[in-house]
């Protein structure tokens, strides 16, 4: 006989965990069939531990041995219990002798029993325990399918972490808390009154509705912050977290892209489908054929009898038992038949977590297809609250508020701290690189002056922004930034300087263009369509405090927006990264502007816009193709020109008339082809500063140079100089010569007669310094 204990692998997986994966209608029919096995189990052992059958032989043989029918015997039995005359009489029925030993009787009840018993009747007992093990095992043969069992067995093990995980917990009761105070701000707008005459109040009974909610929502408040405080993660239970997340991302790749699950599944059910109504015909068939008295030939010569009636012993109870049995097939098989209705008329290839959404409020669950799809439906059979709380991780705002409470960990306000230091503008500033987001201890540094976030994605700033009373600048490089309302309130009324670093003109966030307050704006990346190659910056018009504006791109022509900030605009830089500039018209608009800079952009000659600049004080036009500058005759009329950078062009000289350049201080030609200066140059009283490095200037090239007395800076390194004039006397108020890369063998004794210059002053070579008298070296000294 067969344990029982030996089939319960067959009733339930060797894995608990996939008892999720099983709905109501598998555990119901895994039910059916241990009453099944039972059944079987139960005739098996009748079978096996009691006497099967017992036979008589029958007198009537000698007359007429092919005409006799044992039937007449149960008959008979039927008859002898009807009559009452008969059953209540005292007479005495004595049977016939026989005159056979025990040995015969035993041969003769196996071998009819082998020979006349229906091959049903007798296997009934192990047909059932076939039939049902075959179903035991096609109800769990998904779960054992090599193609099916990998993503099974790991989809259960992600669900199981996903559903005991701590973040799982805590990310489903901060959004409990916060739909629980959004009803009880429209709860309070619900229960606003208005009056005629004054604004809206409260009533009498409202308000005091109202004061104890609001005593009751502190002391709530106070209770869920400290429990918040004594629930916070550890530092390896965010880590676990985050793995969970990474694990959930990539099985939903991997599973959505097949529904091997599901049609295995439809085949498993088909299959059982299938054996049910094989059972069921030919059980239906067969089971009359198990009868209580069966006649049996025997051979004569073995006992003297040919004919014996056998009563099989266990007949009556198997005819009922596998009647029991069909009733339970069949229920067995309506509850398949269901299955097949469910999977073909239910949407199981798509999962949509609308009524999570509703009730937690995250609207960022997606909707997932396919296996992934049909699992999570299977989960709903089992429990809904698995796929509410699997959710949580299929959501980018749980991942993010997870991510943000590992950032806490890492990132503490010390730490950052540490990273402050002074940038360029002497700001103290604190640079972050590469940050899955904002550390909330970032807004407890109120010192901080400038922000600098470079390479973090999906990057917020909440309303704490306020607490950075001291932050003036902001710094994004490639770093996409969502405001919160309140947030850009603060910084539209604090934030002076920007600077954003992007790749496409889809990247500038709209919120730039609501500063008003903004002084400075700095942007780098494309600012045109790449087709048309036309400027789409939007309408500046609401920077109404810019002053100064920097553009770091490929530009066709000046966008119209500059135009927009008016008469508030004194600074203006295009690098345009060697990209041909062609169109100046937007510059005519900017009256009060005070510096240009034009770099890179490919220009052979000034623009005739930069003329009508009344108020120009410095032009800059770097690495350009500027191989003559005739027109510079026109800068006359920018009468405030101080400082003209007209350095790294394909200059061969320079036109006398720059002396029509009275206020110029500031004169710039390095880095250009020139091999000789005007000899006007001198009428440039106010030139303090000359920079013609890096050219082809020979000795008396310069001799007018020393004219110009008021200069304090002249730079002539990397020339062709083969001497240096005795005039440079003149120069009484020069305090830095630069002359390193010439063909000067000395200097001249009468550099010593310039009071202010200083040996720390000049960049020449060591062994030219050397040979400088000794008095004069000490004379020149610093000390």
């Amino acid at each position: 006989m067969i344990p029982v204990n030996e089939f319960r692998q067959f009733a339930s997986d060797r894995n608990p965990q996939f008892r999720v994966l099983k709905p109501w209608w598998d555990v119901f029919t895994e039910y059916l069939c241990i009453v099944m096995l039972m059944i079987g189990v139960f005739g098996c052992t009748l079978q096996l531990t009691q006497d099967r059958i017992s036979c008589l032989p029958s007198h009537l043989a000698a007359s007429s041995p092919d005409n006799i029918d044992c039937s007449h015997i149960s008959e008979h039995h039927e008859n002898e219990r009807n009559r009452p005359s008969l059953r209540n009489s005292s007479r005495k029925i004595v049977g016939k002798k026989n005159d056979l030993d025990i040995h015969q009787y035993v041969f003769v009840n196996h071998y009819c029993y082998e020979r006349a018993v229906h091959w049903y009747g007798k296997y009934f007992p192990y047909l059932v325990v076939i039939h049902t093990m075959i179903f035991m095992v096609a109800s769990s043969f998904w779960f054992k399918f090599p193609g099916t069992s990998s993503k099974i067995e790991l989809f259960v093990t992600i669900l199981g972490k996903c559903f005991d995980s701590p973040w799982t917990t805590r990310a489903l009761s901060e959004v409990s808390e916060e739909r629980g105070e959004e009803k009880m701000v429209i709860w309070r707008k619900n229960t606003m009154v208005k009056t005629p005459t004054d604004g809206p109040i409260l009533e009498e009974e409202t308000v005091g509705l109202v004061r104890s909610a609001s005593i009751r929502s502190t002391t709530e408040k106070k209770a869920m912050e400290a429990q918040q405080t004594a629930s916070l993660l550890d530092k390896k239970e965010g880590e676990q977290a985050k793995a969970l997340f990474e694990k959930v991302k990539k099985f939903r790749t991997h599973v959505e892209e097949a529904d091997l699950l599901y049609l295995m599944y439809v085949l498993q059910t088909s299959l059982k489908v299938f054996k049910f109504v094989l059972i069921t015909i030919y059980s239906a068939v067969l089971v009359s054929n198990i009868h209580i008295v069966v006649r049996c030939s025997v051979p004569e010569e073995l006992t003297g009898y040919g004919v014996y009636c056998c009563n099989h012993v266990k007949a009556h109870l198997f005819s009922k038992l596998a009647y029991c049995y069909i009733c339970f097939v069949g229920v067995y098989g309506i509850l398949c038949i269901y299955t097949l209705y469910w999977l073909f008329h239910r949407p199981l290839k798509e999962y949509s977590f609308e009524s999570v959404r509703l009730e937690t409020g995250v609207n960022d669950i997606p909707d997932v297809k396919n296996d992934f799809a049909f699992l999570l439906h299977l989960i709903d059979q089992y429990d809904s609250l698995y796929s509410k709380r699997f959710a949580v991780f299929l959501s980018e705002v749980s991942e993010s508020r997870l991510r943000q409470v590992n950032l806490n960990h890492e990132w503490t306000a010390k730490k950052l701290r540490q990273r402050l230091s002074r940038n360029a503008s002497e700001r103290l500033e604190l640079h972050l690189f590469m940050l899955p987001g904002l550390p909330d201890t970032l807004f407890e540094i109120s010192e901080m002056e400038s922000l600098k976030l470079e390479l973090l994605k999906d990057v917020t700033i909440p309303a704490s922004i306020s607490k950075l009373t001291s932050l003036q600048e902001l710094c994004l490089i490639h770093c996409p930034v969502k405001m919160q309302l309140a947030a850009l309130n603060n910084l539209r009324n604090h934030l002076r300087v920007l600077r954003l670093t992007f790749e496409g003109l889809e990247q500038v966030p709209m919120w730039m263009y609501t500063l008003n307050e903004l002084e400075e704006l700095y942007l780098t990346g494309a600012l045109t369509h790449e087709l048309s190659r036309s400027a789409t910056l939007d309408t500046l018009r609401e920077l109404k405090s810019l002053r100064v504006l920097t553009l770091r791109s490929r530009l066709s022509k000046i966008p119209a927006s500059v135009a927009d900030t008016g008469e508030k605009l004194q600074r203006l830089c295009i690098y345009n990264e060697g990209t041909k500039l062609q169109a100046f018209s937007s510059l005519k608009k900017l009256g009060n502007l005070t510096s240009l800079e034009l770099v890179g952009c490919q220009l052979e000659r000034i623009p005739s816009a930069v003329f009508s600049l009344a108020n120009l004080q410095e032009l800059d036009m770097k690495e350009n193709k500027l191989s003559s500058v005739e027109e510079i005759l026109s800068l006359q009329h920018c009468r405030r020109l101080v400082t003209l950078r007209l350095w790294h062009n394909a200059l061969l000289y320079v036109p006398e008339h720059i002396s029509k350049l009275r206020a110029l201080e500031t004169l710039d030609l390095s880095w250009n082809k020139i091999r000789s200066l005007p000899a006007r140059l001198f009428y440039c009283t106010k030139l303090r500063h000359l920079d013609v490095s890096h050219n082809g200037l020979t000795t008396p090239a310069i001799a007018e140079l020393f004219s110009c007395k008021r200069l304090k800076t002249l730079i002539l390194g990397n020339n062709n100089l083969a001497s240096l004039s005795s005039r440079i006397s003149n120069l009484a108020q020069l305090v830095r010569l630069e002359i390193k890369g010439n063909r000067l063998e000395s200097l001249p004794v009468e550099i010593g007669d310039c009071p202010l210059l200083k040996l720390s002053g000049i960049v020449v070579e060591q062994h030219i310094l050397d040979v400088l008298p000794s008095d004069m070296r000490e004379r020149m000294s610093d000390s």
